[in-house]
């Protein structure tokens, strides 16, 4: 693989074609001292003089593409103040504002019913139907799971259906977009008397939880061109927001009648600069009744903010402060995990292992699978409730029928504390219940506690929670009893749907989020003249061409861990080819969460990506520079590289899906 050489001020890095290494010029041409860096400028533009990507667009649609539920909201780029909410499942008895992510395919792996109407198909199969189908659910977390594991997130990795058959993961996502596009399209249509929407009529939104790295949000951009969201890649009528960004973008704007509140006194957030919040988004599967559940707000009278979101698998935490011009900046990386409220049903499968031991519980689970999955769907029901009751959950008839082959069905609940068995009822204590989320919310207090205890967190005073999960009166309760001495705990009213409604309007001005903190270290791979004083030897090299002697695999920073970005800053490298005949400058990305890094294979250290830059006059030998211009305040990487020999610009792809 081509890497990048560093050695002198003035110079850039020189890069090889696709076997060559980059280099900048050598030290001992320009006698630069061998520790120097390439040359890198940084450039400002005015905030007001960026169009913004809405501007031509007649809607905004964004779509929450949750790990559990999904939905989606639109406006009129003329008004949108006032977003159209789409509700879910009337004909299923339902009116909730987002739909499970579960989608179904048929035997012939042919997309067949996404949301409800999925898990209502899936769950009226007989035995013997369900295993030909492809069922997929929570699917989203595979892309959380790979990027917090070692496994690489490339676009053509596979997933895993409920019956463990396997289907390519970018059907599975684009397909459920391409069924989320068509339901707004068809909505649009309805709600504009039939008129008819052009691709370039559209901005589209798509939201991320913010501690996916930049592999899992250009795997959504593919997606989402495979569904037709956009027609290439570099498309800017799509905007990959991030969750607790949208929530935060929301909820500053929201008068007081925006939430449940106690005592407040002031209309909007956004009314006060300076002031500060944490925001958290905290993830889990969590059924929406009929009406948007309305969580307590604990509003005491003072200066700073803490955002908590709560709905999907994972859990997002960042930090904001209200600017004088009413946009955000951050002021602390976005960190969490994977801590949601799937975990809870986790230790509810868990829970029933335990009470139907002895290999009943997977049994029952193998061969009645919609049975299984209509006992999570009643359990779901139960887990977000607000009051502090003791749970009762019906007993499907296959289960007592399979556990009964045993033992009489009540004797499995003897050695269980916290559970009783209640003819055709398991009963479950409140207590037990809790236990259920300890995982969870001691997860998200840690966390919490982390950030809040940092010197730099002082002026932090409130927390809000957003998001389904945070319908829960037991991850409320937690929440409020370990910081509601010292911190505001507030919640807007219709919690679960911040993310979507935030992201329309994050779609019509995405620069509200003025700045943002590195959540790792960045830079590219790079070469330099070789000293045996500060370098391995194992990584010495020769060019072929005339016999330099070169480090390679050097790690160059480009922005380090906890360096605040400004959206509008641009920062250009310049690299120079190290060989005379090469035609391309190949750069490789990666990141660390260590503050620096001498050498690209460390522990700890991740490769992100490549991009691949022609450099059409080889006849010029080593007096080509190529120019990197680099901006990392966005949402995702966008870059442009320049041959400055040639004039030729072109905008750079960095691939993370591949390496």
């Amino acid at each position: 693989m081509p890497r990048l050489r560093d050695a002198g001020p003035g110079c850039g890095c020189r890069c090889w074609d696709g076997t060559r290494d980059v280099s900048q010029q050598e030290a001992d041409r320009d006698h630069a001292a061998p520790s120097a860096l390439a040359t890198k400028q940084v450039v400002l533009h005015s905030t007001s003089s960026v169009i913004s990507m809405a501007d031509k667009s007649l809607f905004i649609i964004a779509i929450d593409f949750g790990t559990s539920y999904s939905g989606y909201c639109f406006a009129l780029e003329s008004c949108v103040d006032q977003i159209r909410q789409v509700f879910w499942g009337m004909e299923h008895g339902f009116k909730t504002v987002k739909t499970p992510t579960c989608i179904l395919f048929n035997e012939k792996k042919e997309f067949k019913k996404f949301g409800y109407d999925a898990v209502m198909k899936y769950n009226t199969f007989p035995a013997s139907e369900a295993p030909k189908w492809y069922f997929f659910q929570n699917f989203k977390m595979k892309l959380y799971n790979q990027v917090s594991g070692t496994l690489k997130i490339t676009s053509n990795m596979e997933l895993e259906a409920d019956n463990g058959r396997m289907l390519p993961a970018l059907t599975v996502f684009s397909e459920s977009l391409r069924y989320m596009k068509d339901h707004a399209l068809n909505s649009i249509g309805e709600a504009s008397f039939q008129t008819a929407c052009e691709p370039e009529d559209i901005t589209w939104v798509v939201t991320v939880p913010a501690i996916w790295d930049a592999s899992a949000r250009q795997f959504m951009r593919l997606a989402a061109k495979e569904a037709g969201l956009i027609t290439d890649m570099f498309s800017e009528k799509l905007i990959i927001a991030l969750e607790p960004e949208a929530a935060s973008v929301w909820c500053k704007q929201l008068p007081r009648s925006g939430f449940v509140a106690e005592g407040s006194h002031r209309e909007k957030f956004e009314e006060s600069p300076g002031t500060h919040y944490i925001v958290v988004d905290c993830g889990g599967n969590v059924f929406f009744p009929l009406q948007p559940v309305m969580s307590i707000l604990f509003f005491l009278n003072k200066l700073t903010n803490l955002i908590l979101w709560c709905l999907g698998g994972t859990i997002d935490i960042t930090v904001h402060e209200i600017q004088q011009d009413k946009t955000l900046k951050e002021l602390h990386k976005a960190s969490g995990g994977g801590w949601g409220g799937n975990t809870v049903d986790e230790n509810f499968k868990a829970f029933l292992r335990e009470i139907f031991h002895g290999g009943i519980w997977d049994e029952y689970i193998k061969k009645y699978p919609t049975e299984f999955h209509q006992m999570m769907y009643n359990f779901g029901l139960q887990k977000c409730s607000s009051s502090r009751d003791d749970v009762y959950l019906h007993c499907y008839t296959n289960l007592i029928k399979v556990a009964e082959q045993k033992q009489d069905i009540s004797l499995f609940f003897n050695h269980v504390e916290g559970t009783h068995w209640h003819d055709g009822i398991i009963m479950i204590t409140y207590e037990k219940m809790k236990s259920f989320f300890a995982y969870s919310t001691g997860k998200i207090i840690g966390a919490l506690k982390e950030i809040l205890r940092k010197p730099e967190m002082a002026t932090v005073q409130y927390i809000l929670l957003v998001g389904g999960f945070a319908s829960s009166i037991i991850l409320r309760d937690e929440i409020y009893h370990t910081f509601s001495e010292r911190y505001s705990i507030l919640c807007p009213m219709e919690a679960q749907a911040a993310i979507v409604k935030g992201a329309v309007l994050f779609g019509y001005n995405s620069q509200i989020v003025a700045s943002r903190i590195s959540a790792r270290t960045y830079g590219v791979a790079v070469c330099h003249a070789f000293d045996a004083a500060v370098h391995d030897e194992r990584k010495k090299r020769v060019s072929k061409t005339d016999n330099y002697v070169y480090c390679t695999d050097l790690f160059k920073r480009l922005v380090g861990i906890g360096d605040l970005i400004n959206i509008d800053e641009d920062v250009h490298y310049t690299f120079t080819p190290v060989e005379p005949d090469q035609t391309s400058m190949q750069l490789r990305f990666c990141c660390t969460e260590k503050e620096n890094a001498k050498y690209i294979d460390e522990k700890g250290m991740k490769m992100l990506g490549s991009c691949t830059v022609p450099m059409p006059n080889p006849e010029l030998g080593r007096n080509r520079q190529v120019r990197l211009d680099v901006k990392f305040g966005l949402t995702e990487f966008k870059a442009t590289a320049t041959d400055l020999t040639s004039n030729q610009s072109r905008t750079v792809m960095i691939d993370f899906l591949t390496m």
